[in-house]
């Protein structure tokens, strides 16, 4: 799959990631409905659109953007200065992967739930943090080469 190479390039910047920080806020509330069109016949009612089909790398691509979560804020508060670069990475990967439905809500519920685990617990950057931030940037560049490695063409 084609898309997962953008896995790679994704983490491929994970040394410099960035945050400033703030997470996704969830979609603004619907507009009034339409005026509701007469019932069709039975027959000629659209079908629902098929669930999408999980892939099988969809519980590494939402670790993968709780990761991302969590070193947006993270790098945040660390000072570095890298602006929305790793929400930005996110909604790229997202982007590629799960452009709308479910999928789309459940990558990014992840990268709100990395984000939030940390806002919780750190208001200032420590030494923990810092170590934090280091083993996800070695789980998320080890993430993006299995995936690659497993289903990329």
């Amino acid at each position: 799959m084609l898309r997962i190479s953008i896995v790679v390039s994704l983490l491929l910047c994970l040394g410099v990631g960035g945050a400033s920080a703030q997470p996704w806020l969830p979609p603004a509330p619907p507009r009034a409905p339409a005026p509701a069109l007469p019932k069709q016949p039975p027959a000629a009612q659209p079908q629902p659109p098929p669930q999408s089909i999980p892939a099988p790398y969809d519980r590494d691509l939402q670790r993968l953007s709780e990761i991302l979560g969590s070193l947006h804020f993270l790098r945040g508060i660390c000072g570095a200065n890298e602006g929305q670069k790793w929400r930005d990475e996110a909604q790229a990967l997202i982007d590629a992967e799960a452009p709308t439905g479910e999928r789309h809500q459940q990558m990014i519920a992840s990268f709100n739930r990395g984000y939030r685990s940390f806002q919780q617990s750190y208001r200032t950057c420590t030494p923990a943090a810092n170590v934090a931030i280091r083993r996800y940037l070695d789980e998320g560049a080890k993430i993006a080469r299995e995936i690659t490695a497993r289903y990329a063409n």
